[in-house]
């Protein structure tokens, strides 16, 4: 069969390759090259053909992401409380940013935090993927207020920026080389700033 690819191709594989790469060089640091070698493909226009642009490719590896390495983002959610949904997410993110089996990090938080005008719209897609989360956050602890488990008095919005703050220092201070154990540690400290109800 001539041209186009072979058809043990793996686009799940193609896909977690792809993410390593990105994740370890960011987005403006990885050219198509790259890529196509990571991925096992030949030539450009059999990589545009599956996955699209150098674009459209990272906003399928971030979903790829989102549903991998960071799927503990989703099961903090699931928690009972809001406390225990952003100790989960703390500590999840500890784990997971010091994870050997992948770059240190986060991707989302490193992807593009300096980059040119030709990056533009991969640094928007990371931003709002950011902001969209803290919103998620903000959601969980106005409904924590609502049910009694927050005081009255606090302000989920300032809440909800101090932990978000937090979260992307954690992926950040991991990346410099911060161990695992100082980065939980990290955790237990902000968590002395969850507000506490007088009859708690």
């Amino acid at each position: 069969m001539a041209g186009g690819r072979p058809r043990a191709f793996d686009s799940d594989l193609a896909l977690d390759r792809a993410l390593e790469v990105f994740w370890r060089q960011g987005y403006e640091g990885t050219g198509i090259s790259d890529l196509m070698k990571a991925m096992g493909i030949n030539n450009a226009p059999s990589l545009y053909n599956a996955f699209g642009n150098k674009e459209q490719l990272f906003s399928k590896v971030l979903d790829r992401y989102a549903e991998g390495p960071a799927r503990y983002i989703r099961e903090a959610f699931d928690q009972p409380t809001a406390r225990a949904a952003v100790e989960a997410l703390l500590h999840g993110a500890a784990d997971a940013t010091t994870d050997p089996d992948h770059p240190r990090g986060c991707i989302t938080v490193q992807g593009a935090l300096a980059c040119s005008p030709g990056a533009q719209a991969a640094r928007d897609e990371l931003v709002a993927r950011r902001a969209a989360g803290e919103t998620a956050l903000r959601e969980r602890l106005r409904q924590a207020r609502s049910s009694g488990e927050l005081p009255t008095g606090t302000d989920p919005d300032r809440l909800a920026r101090y932990f978000t703050t937090i979260y992307q220092g954690i992926a950040v201070q991991a990346a410099g080389g911060t161990s695992r154990e100082h980065l939980h540690q990290i955790v237990e400290t902000a968590m002395t700033a969850w507000p506490q109800r007088a009859d708690a």
